[in-house]
């Protein structure tokens, strides 16, 4: 079946289409109702489905004789060590471990947060809640104590599962102090942590509520699948709010499995037994859909790797990758290629591996800039896909769905809208905006299967955010828009939340926390291009009059907080101070104003700055600080 023809069903017969692909999972009782309202008002799928994640994942494939089938591959140069699990392997160390949280009294509709590294035991932890029905919340490694302590007191886990330490190339980081001061600074009291010893850094233990790992486990008793209704949460995912305070995206089971089963043929043309490869985290929304569910749903085998793009040894890490584990499909952020191409631009080292497994490139979670497409087309050979897609769906929104077609690629745009995605660009006023033309992009309600219902314990927050602006229409958050073709082109985010690197972060959360400092009365984060991340933060500091401090002691302070409150993960690096931020006449900073200025972008001076003369000193410290396009 052609991408039109699909497309277009997907959109004129919605229940049909999303029935059909419900069949091609195994319920324990299959859907009657297809399409359904919840006791919010919310569209909701297979709302009478029974089934279990971890079942479709793991002990299906087993049942049907694919016990012996490679379901992971791990890969650790940071300790130089590699691990493989065949789907009878995972399946069992899954229900082992399952027992192990069992025996802490975790149980169907409990929450479990995971504070891992790149390592195996974060996959069968995530999967050993699937089976239970409990729900995980796993957060990023690089995340710190505060950040942590903020999702503990929002999802409350009876369990919090974490390892002695993390490896970044060389540097050793010590996990656990990290979960003992969130966990004695939060409000919920965790009863107990689960601690997977490495012996690059054993970690100390506190009686009575730490368990170690491997003694848990070899004395539990392994646990069957739990049936859970398909409108139970599967995960609880963090992600950046403008307020500050992170938004714990939920996801059912039901609609996830099936979505994301679907995925894995129609948009990345992958089958049974091929190596699909997901350069991502467990901690974030690409590492829960395609290192974990998507590929092992689909009986492929994944892909675990505990290293970078380059340093781990070299700009080659990937490559190596591919010629040894014969992967089919790769997927990454562009950030990844950016350090490649940086490293070695004349992509001498891809000449050393044999790339003939490679079908496809595949890249997302920013923007794909033309030089970075252009480059890895000239140096792979092989068809780049860009796609784009949120946390808040699970899966992508627009995507050359190569499973389907084998449709052209444009540089700069993530292709045609996704089965069941019915986008839209918007102006302000709601009305659709014609090719060429830039806006708001929405989606058309309802979503498909896998897209959150709700905010974790905060329906308002998800209507206020999503749905009031646009009524009958799921607001993204993102801008841009459709060229002639269909095809669409994401311009970036229309709100106050910045992409490093593919990580989201909240200007508003940085400026709080810069804001913090003594000696500054005020002060504005924007996040301005980078080559490499895509976008980093810029922090532009108003001091108080009796401020004594040099601007060399202030960057390097600054810069200390919001490592120290958010992790290094954030990339903050420049402190500019300013005499005055530009503002309009009610007081907002014209921080959008600012970006383009320091991106090199055309500008316009708003009508309603109080002070026009504010902009030119800003941008005088722009080029005195070399920020942005004056570096």
């Amino acid at each position: 079946m052609s991408y039109e023809t699909e497309y277009r069903r997907s959109i004129n017969e919605q229940e049909q289409f999303w029935q059909d692909r419900a069949d091609d999972i195994k319920w324990f009782k299959p859907p009657t109702k297809i399409l359904s309202k919840d006791e919010n008002g919310v569209d909701r799928w297979f709302a009478d489905g029974e089934l279990n994640t971890a079942y479709l994942a793991l002990d299906y494939h087993v049942e049907k004789g694919e016990g012996d089938r490679l379901a992971l591959i791990y890969d650790s140069p940071v300790t130089d060590s590699k691990r493989t699990y065949t789907y009878e392997e995972l399946t069992d160390a899954v229900a082992q471990f399952s027992g192990a949280l069992a025996s802490l009294g975790v149980s169907k509709s409990d929450t479990v947060l995971i504070y891992m590294p790149m390592v195996p035991e974060a996959v069968i932890a995530m999967l050993a809640c699937a089976r239970l029905g409990a729900i995980h919340s796993v957060v990023f490694g690089g995340f710190s104590a505060d950040e942590l302590q903020v999702r503990i007191d929002d999802a409350k886990p009876k369990v919090l599962v974490t390892a002695s330490c993390g490896i970044e190339v060389e540097n050793i980081i010590p996990y656990k102090p990290i979960v003992d001061k969130a966990i004695q600074s939060a409000g919920h009291e965790t009863e107990h942590c689960i601690v997977y010893q490495r012996p690059q850094c054993l970690a100390s233990m506190v009686e009575g509520r730490d368990k170690d790992w491997l003694e848990l486990f070899v004395n539990a008793n392994p646990v069957p699948c739990a049936t859970v209704n398909a409108l139970d949460p599967l995960y609880i995912l963090y992600t950046s709010g403008t307020t500050g305070k992170p938004k714990g995206i939920v996801r059912d089971n039901g609609g996830h499995a099936v979505a994301l089963k679907y995925s894995m043929k129609a948009i990345y043309d992958c089958n049974p037994g091929d190596v699909y490869w997901a350069a991502s985290d467990v901690g974030w929304v690409v590492g829960h859909s395609y290192i974990v569910y998507g590929p092992l749903l689909a009986g492929c085998t994944t892909v675990l790797f505990e290293g970078k793009p380059v340093r781990t040894p070299d700009a080659g890490a990937f490559w190596r990758m591919v010629d040894e584990y014969k992967i089919n499909t790769l997927f990454a952020a562009p950030t990844a290629f950016r350090a490649i191409k940086k490293e070695d631009p004349e992509g001498q080292l891809i000449k050393q591996y044999d790339l003939a497994s490679l079908k496809h490139l595949y890249v997302a979670g920013e923007r794909l800039d033309p030089p970075t497409y252009e480059w890895m087309e000239q140096k792979l050979n092989k068809p780049v896909i860009d796609h784009w897609w949120q946390t808040e769906t699970g899966w992508a929104i627009v995507a050359n769905m190569r499973g389907l077609d084998n449709l052209p690629t444009k540089a700069g745009s993530s292709s045609l809208p996704v089965t069941g995605f019915d986008v839209r660009i918007f102006d302000h006023n709601g009305d659709e905006k014609p090719s060429g033309e830039p806006g708001e992009i929405v989606v058309k309600l309802p979503l498909p299967p896998s897209c959150f219902p709700t905010i974790w314990n905060d329906f308002p927050r998800f209507e206020e955010a999503y749905l009031k602006t646009f009524p009958g229409y799921f607001l993204s958050g993102d801008g841009g828009y459709k060229d002639e073709d269909g095809y669409v082109f994401i311009m970036g985010r229309t709100d106050d939340v910045i992409n490093v690197a593919g990580h989201r972060f909240s200007t508003g959360e940085m400026e709080e926390i810069i804001g913090s400092h003594q000696a500054i009365a005020e002060c504005a984060v924007i996040g301005i291009q980078d080559d490499l991340r895509g976008q980093v933060p810029v922090a532009f500091a108003l001091l108080k009059n009796d401020a004594n401090v040099s601007d060399e002691q202030l960057q390097k302070e600054v810069v200390e907080l919001v490592r120290g409150k958010i992790g290094a993960v954030a990339y903050l690096r420049q402190v500019a101070i300013v005499a005055r931020l530009p503002k309009t006449r009610s007081g907002k900073i014209l921080r959008k104003t600012m970006r383009l200025i320091a991106d090199g972008e055309t500008y316009s001076i708003p009508s309603t700055i109080e002070d026009p003369a504010s902009l030119e000193e800003v941008t005088t410290v722009m080029k005195q600080n070399k920020i942005g396009v004056y570096a």
